[in-house]
């Protein structure tokens, strides 16, 4: 009896484990399915291979309608070759004149300021000097020592035609005369220079403009001290009839410079207006920075409208002439600060960018690059734009 119970025991514990390991075996199966399942999912979820069509060019446009565009044949003409750089107007250094005092002292009044148009000989500043009186102080003593010599050698003479002295004794008595006259025209002289009257003594400078012209720098208030034959000079004056246009020059573009070479000058402030004139200076040495070398141009400035400071568009022209396109103004189309035209390819209109140079009598405009002699083109490229848009 005691085995039959310990072999029941038996079984019911195998029986036990077995139904408490079934839980374990169904989440592991449910596990290894699930990983399986995602795998597929994966794979049958993946988009679709791309497909690339090749050939195809967004430059290519087709309307309906081609023949209501028509097409001319692009010409050649010869000119100049051109180069379009900018410039700035400078007071040419030549006719920059500055304006000084000789006498030291502070300035008591201020008559011409900056940008002042002022006329040769007109009073800019006055100064109170103590060097007038040093001035006039020898001056008087000149004064006094000529009239004493002039005095002794007449007495000198009356004595040598009485032979009272002797030639030698008149002799000295001339020099002493004539050594007083070149003192006093000295004294005379020095006084002017500094810019007083010999005649009215005073202690006030009035310095006087040596050109006619436009002040372009001041250096001087009301009770500065203005020291003479010294740096910085209180005021400058430029003479504006003729100015310079200073050019930036690419070191790429050097070779198409010469000096000598003409230009066009367009104002920003003037775009109405074309100037003429031609280069006169090349500089040596290139800016480190934007690899740029100065070409200066001389220009007449009639009215004086040319201004230091403004900016200018200058068009340069080579001695050689090139040969360049020539198409309708009508055939060209400004999209994107660029010009385009459309030329025929079968059914269809390709656009293609192009350079505009100068415009031509008959209504036709130059082509610098993008297009060749020969080629064919739409001459209504705005309408033929429009039809494109609206499609």
């Amino acid at each position: 009896m005691a085995e039959r119970r310990k072999g029941a025991g038996i079984i019911m514990k195998s029986k036990a484990m077995k139904f408490a390991l079934l839980p374990i075996v169904l989440i592991a199966t449910l596990v290894i399915n699930g990983c399986k399942s995602d795998k597929v999912n994966a794979a049958a979820e993946a988009p679709p291979a791309a497909k690339v069509i090749s050939g195809v060019d967004v430059s290519f446009f087709a309307v309906e309608h081609p023949e209501l565009y028509p097409i001319v044949t692009a010409t050649e003409y010869q000119t100049p070759s051109q180069l379009f750089v900018t410039g700035t107007v400078f007071p040419d250094i030549a006719r920059t004149i500055p304006v000084i005092s000789l006498a030291s002292g502070r300035v008591v009044d201020i008559r011409a300021r900056l940008g002042d148009a002022v006329k040769k000989g007109q009073i800019l500043l006055r100064v109170r000097s103590d060097d007038i009186s040093g001035g006039f102080d020898a001056y008087r003593k000149a004064i006094s020592d000529e009239l004493l010599a002039r005095k002794q050698l007449d007495r000198a003479k009356v004595l040598y035609e009485h032979g009272a002295i002797a030639t030698q004794d008149l002799e000295v008595a001339q020099d002493t005369e004539d050594d007083a006259k070149t003192t006093l025209d000295t004294a005379t002289e020095h006084l002017r220079l500094l810019g007083t009257d010999p005649d009215d003594p005073k202690g006030i400078v009035d310095i006087h403009a040596p050109v006619s012209g436009v002040i372009t720098d001041q250096e001087v208030t009301n009770a500065a001290f203005v020291q003479a034959y010294s740096t910085p000079n209180p005021l400058t004056i430029s003479d504006l009839t003729t100015v310079w246009i200073v050019c930036d020059v690419y070191e790429s573009d050097m070779a198409n410079v010469r000096v000598g070479q003409l230009a066009d000058i367009k104002l920003n402030a003037y775009p109405d207006k074309v100037l003429k004139g031609a280069i006169s200076n090349i500089g040596s040495i290139l800016d480190p920075n934007i690899r740029t070398a100065k070409v200066r141009i001389e220009v007449a400035n009639p009215g004086e409208m040319m201004r230091p400071g403004m900016f200018a568009a200058v068009t340069l022209f080579s001695k050689e002439k090139r040969t360049y396109t020539a198409v309708p103004a009508s055939a060209i189309v400004h999209l994107h600060d660029r010009d385009w035209v459309f030329i025929p390819v079968q059914e269809k209109f390709k656009r293609i960018q192009v350079v505009s140079g100068e415009q031509l009598p008959n209504n036709m405009q130059g082509i610098l690059s993008g297009l060749q002699p020969g080629q064919q083109i739409v001459t209504n490229a705005i309408n033929l734009q429009n039809a494109i848009d609206n499609e």
